[in-house]
């Protein structure tokens, strides 16, 4: 397979910067696309593939999990980012046997995460052997057996960890955990535990479901949008045309977020000539929030609701609502009357007119929709700050009703869908016993590990197999050294992937790199051809075609791993049909039916052109599944994140050039830098104080109450924007200053975005870090209105 020439690593002394762009999107978005794709593909390949992403009878975008719309779909349903991932996963280049012969473990282990995702498409299962320095070629049937006798060696199935990524279809997650299940276990992490579980905790006790209330369509029939701890610009670009068309329909959007984001500053539609030539000013408000802040805006917001009830009785709460469909308001109302504003302002760094003018605009209107993503969730307080958004909500009766509700956009592809088809640590009885009775087989009901505690486990020498189905396990985790750590000490790691990534170099004793089709390549399974299901992040089930001629013939599906490894390890005479299922994924998706509610009639239902959408008891009868059989108000203690006296409170952030830990380029031009990615953003004011100037080098230092003190080095500092006392940066290199048991109270969820630190001048060798060269640049005016200063953390 052709390859378009090397890729070169980072190189840190490229790196520039230049004012912030203020419109997203645009021709600029188009030629970037293009140039990516082109470059990647081929100007053939490109113009076959871009044609199907996301459209009815193609592929769904390997990226994000934003929805299509339900009426027309545009000839060209992707963004900017859309066409990133296409072309990584339909490169020409590949990595075969020979790149491994060529390069070392050692040398691997030296390169970036950049450099060794852009290397191309594995073709062949490979096997590092204990003491070898190379991979080399194993054949399918002795990579599912080395797998299937380490873990018949195991002294309990307890002691394997099987983690899911986001892009993993419908059919291949419900498979994969039903394999896991046979086996014994319910140690299934998936990278959900990582993102939004903070979310799905606080929905589930709040309203029955940890699943967003909204669809596509109520974006056009809301009048308000909130869009809190997220950057749909970078993250979810095609969320931009969706909030353009609300506001098109006389929506009023706020912008919640500490950094000003240029999606939610101005959108150049490149579909329409009215968008390329004006654009749409998106937020109507910017509400620059301090880091953490966000707990107390939505109470602060909550208290001068009821402020206003009190004025106008009967105007602003929906006591009709909160009477037939909810529990616990009275003891909510109490906390909520007792917060006090002083303590609001100062926790978010907001002034008190803009807090009533915020709350003016909630109490006016007749249908809101609040959304983020882990600006919110991953805090210590992330489950708190999401149930306080579901109180404002539910005070209102913003709960099944069009064009309101609660709205967690989800980020990888499916990783709503995974959580649905059983990918969950601790899956309810109902969905085991379903399983029971379906299959003939007795799943386990000891709730198993998510992320955090498989790292410890292994760790700990409590698990020592890792078997990872899709994603980049070491770059998505904290605490980097732990991990790494970690997975070194199992006596075997398994990745099933489509690109090279660390955690290939990053391995146990053993190690296994099984490729996989990707979504754009077709699947054929005894000659016919196969199609798999995602669920978007609006629980819209639909089909997914690829077409693209696989660049290997060695490559196999998802669904044919899982079933052959199946029947490696669980013999024969296993009462699930794994043969029947590899061989038609229609008798997958036969068995979801039975097993998973809401797929009835699934094969039939999925064919629609535009699927179908899973139940949704709130929004759809307003019926809540939960311990009072009602919407749950919450009583949280109000909490926020203090600056530590003479540092910062940093989060970590994706480039515009990055999903996730895949890392496209080195340009994130939204933000003005480019060439590089070892940054820091900090106020001006901020960088003054602590007698440093824009474009030093600095090592970024961070000290917890487990004693050690956690560093990365050789970061330019940039002026920027953001709140006094806050500073941003990008992950995964910023990824080992996360203490492993930094997370969220009752999510578990790892806490990257509140990590308190302090600068150093840098000491690193340019050779490792090189000085950036330094160009004129202008920012923003200084938003902020006072320095919290606290004692450290």
């Amino acid at each position: 397979m052709h390859r378009n020439g090397p890729i070169d690593d980072i190189d840190e002394s490229e790196l520039t910067v230049t004012p912030p762009h203020q419109q997203a999107a645009g021709m600029k978005a188009v030629g970037v696309a293009m140039a990516r794709a082109v470059s990647d593909m081929g100007v053939v390949r490109t113009a076959r593939t871009l044609a199907r992403v996301n459209q009815v009878h193609g592929f769904d975008c390997p990226g994000c999990a934003w929805p299509e719309p339900t009426g027309h779909r545009r000839p060209a349903e992707f963004c900017e980012n859309g066409a990133k991932a296409v072309g990584e996963e339909a490169t020409l280049r590949t990595v075969g046997p020979e790149f491994f012969a060529a390069h070392s473990v050692a040398e691997l282990v030296e390169k970036s995460g950049y450099w060794l995702g852009r290397q191309g498409r594995l073709t062949e299962p490979m096997v590092l052997w204990p003491g070898d320095t190379h991979y080399r070629p194993i054949s399918w049937d002795d990579a599912y057996r080395l797998i299937a006798d380490h873990l018949r060696a195991l002294g309990s199935p307890d002691e394997a960890v099987f983690y899911t990524s986001g892009r993993t279809a419908n059919e291949t997650a419900f498979l994969y955990q039903l394999l896991v299940r046979s086996f014994g276990t319910n140690n299934l992490p998936d990278c959900s535990n990582m993102c939004h579980e903070s979310s799905g905790t606080a929905l589930t006790g709040s309203i029955g479901i940890g699943k967003g209330s909204v669809t596509i369509d109520d974006f056009a029939a809301a009048d308000l949008i909130i869009v809190a701890g997220q950057n749909p610009g970078t993250n979810h670009p095609r969320m931009l045309s969706a909030l353009a068309d609300a506001k098109g329909a006389g929506a009023h959007v706020i912008a919640v977020n500490p950094l000003p984001e240029t999606g939610l500053i101005g959108f150049r539609d490149p579909q329409t000539v009215k968008g390329l030539v004006t654009g749409v000013p998106i937020a109507d408000d910017f509400l620059q929030i301090r880091i953490g802040g966000d707990m107390a805006l939505f109470q602060g917001l909550a208290k001068l609701l009821f402020e206003a009830e009190d004025e106008k009785p009967g105007t602003v709460l929906d006591r009709g609502f909160i009477n037939a469909h909810t529990a616990g308001f009275a003891d909510y109302e109490r906390h909520i009357r007792a917060v006090d504003l002083d303590t609001v302002v100062e926790a978010t760094g907001l002034t008190l007119d803009q807090l009533r003018r915020t709350a003016r605009l909630v109490a006016a209107s007749k249908r809101t929709i609040v959304c983020w993503a882990m600006g919110l969730t991953q805090h210590t307080h992330g489950v708190a700050t999401i149930e306080e958004i579901t109180n404002l909500l539910l005070a209102r009766g913003m709960i099944g009703k069009p064009g309101a509700g609660v709205c967690p956009v989800r980020g990888h592809s499916n990783v709503q869908g995974d959580r649905t088809m059983g990918i969950w640590e601790k899956m309810p009885e109902p969905f085991l016993a379903a399983l029971d009775r379906e299959f003939g087989i007795s799943a386990p009901r000891e709730h198993g590990f998510d992320t955090v505690a498989a790292i410890r486990a292994m760790r700990d020498g409590r698990a020592r197999i890792f078997f990872g189905m899709g994603g980049n396990f070491v770059s998505a985790t904290p605490d980097t050294a732990v991990t790494e750590a970690a997975l070194r000490g199992c006596a075997l790691t398994a990745q099933v992937s489509t690109k090279l990534n660390r955690s290939h170099i990053v391995h146990g004793e053993t190690a296994l790199i099984l490729p996989t089709l990707g979504r754009t390549d077709l699947d054929l399974q005894n000659g016919v051809r196969q199609q798999v299901s995602v669920e978007d992040s609006m629980s819209m089930v639909h089909l997914s075609t690829g077409r693209l001629k696989p660049v290997s013939p060695h490559l196999r599906s998802e669904v044919a791993i899982v079933c052959e490894l199946a029947r490696e390890l669980l013999g024969p005479d296993h009462p699930v049909p794994w043969e029947r299922f590899r061989a038609d994924y229609d008798l997958i998706r036969d068995a979801i039916v039975r097993v998973v509610p809401g797929c009835a009639d699934y094969n039939t239902r999925v064919r629609q052109r535009n699927g179908f959408v899973l139940p949704h008891p709130p929004r759809d009868a307003r019926e809540f599944h939960t311990t009072t059989g009602r919407a749950n108000f919450a009583v949280n203690d109000l909490t926020w994140v203090p600056v530590p006296r003479g540092g910062l409170i940093l989060q970590t952030m994706r480039s515009h050039d990055q999903y996730n830990t895949t890392i496209y380029g080195l340009d994130d031009r939204y933000r003005g830098i480019h060439n590089g990615r070892r940054v820091v953003l900090v106020n001006a004011t901020d960088i003054t104080e602590f007698g440093f100037a824009d474009g030093d080098l600095v090592d970024l230092v961070a000290e917890w109450t487990d004693g050690v003190t956690r560093r990365v080095d050789g970061f330019r500092l940039v002026a920027y924007p953001t709140p006094r006392g806050n500073a941003a940066a990008y992950y995964p290199e910023t990824n080992p200053l996360v203490p492993l048991d930094h997370v969220a109270a009752r999510s578990n969820t790892p806490v990257s975005k509140a990590i308190p630190i302090r600068l150093e001048r840098s000491t690193s060798h340019p050779a490792a870090h090189p000085p950036a060269r330094a160009e004129h640049r202008s920012t923003a005016p200084d938003t902020d209105t006072g320095r919290v200063d606290h004692d450290a953390l």
